[in-house]
């Protein structure tokens, strides 16, 4: 054991001499003292540049949106806007209020008066209005056999115009004999309400004059009427409270006479 002990001290120690010998040779000592001997430069602190807060959006990997603006999820303040408050008539404020049948009746009979006042020149019919056609309004049914007889076999642009020769555009569908797109415009432009009787001149194959009679003018001739009973009622009250004084004074004189 001894023997191999001093064995490996021999080669260790010769191992490091042959080292010495190499370094020595190329100059690796003095490289080393010198480096040693020099101080190290005393580093300049930079100032610490605040940067802002990078956005924590994924990375585009795809080519196509690359150079398109990243999109921002964060919840910004809405800035309100003012909407203008649309006046109403006294009929759009009744709207979504069913009809009376006596207001219903009313309209009828007005629309069919128009309508027989419009010769068979040219074919028509009477729609009366309830609240599907004009709540929502996006769709108004016509009587089939008219559809059938008079209107195109395929869906067509029909043009309704009112009785100031203003149009509207209306998407007329065959297969459901109605209007579509384009009633609603129409139904609010002539605020519509349950009641009222519409009719339709078919003109020219694909245009209707429209006529509308009104349910609600039925209420202010009621109202009129109401107005001049209940006039007639206090000159009738009226008259009955004279003739009830002429009769007392007629008492009170005769029992003055006869006291005398």
């Amino acid at each position: 054991m001894a023997k191999s002990k001093q064995t490996y001290e021999e080669i260790r120690q010769k191992r490091m001499e042959e080292n010495k010998k190499r370094m020595e040779e190329l100059n690796l000592t003095k490289l080393s003292q010198s480096l040693l001997s020099k101080p190290s430069p005393v580093k300049k602190g930079k100032p610490r540049t605040f940067r802002p807060a990078a956005a924590l959006t994924p990375v585009r990997r795809s080519p196509r949106v690359a150079d398109m603006s990243t999109v921002s999820y964060k919840e910004l303040p809405v800035e309100t806007l003012e909407r203008t408050r649309r006046s109403y008539s006294s009929r759009r404020r009744g709207f979504g209020v069913y009809a009376s049948s006596e207001a219903r009746a009313y309209a009828i009979d007005k629309a069919e008066q128009i309508q027989s006042r419009l010769g068979a020149d040219f074919p028509s019919f009477l729609k009366p209005m309830v609240q599907s056609h004009v709540s929502g309004c996006f769709w108004l049914g016509l009587p089939v056999y008219f559809c059938k007889s008079h209107l195109p076999l395929s869906d067509e642009m029909m043009t309704l115009e009112d009785e100031n020769g203003d149009e509207f555009q209306t998407k007329y569908l065959a297969r459901k004999t109605g209007l579509s797109g384009g009633w609603r415009g129409f139904s609010l432009d002539h605020e519509l309400v349950d009641g009222d009787a519409l009719v339709f001149h078919l003109v020219s194959p694909t245009r209707f004059k429209v006529y509308i009679a009104r349910a609600y003018d039925s209420e202010n001739n009621e109202n009129k009427e109401d107005m001049e009973e209940d006039n007639e009622g206090k000159e009738n009250i009226d008259n009955d409270k004279n003739s009830d004084s002429k009769h007392l004074d007629g008492i009170a004189k005769r029992t003055r006479a006869s006291r005398k």
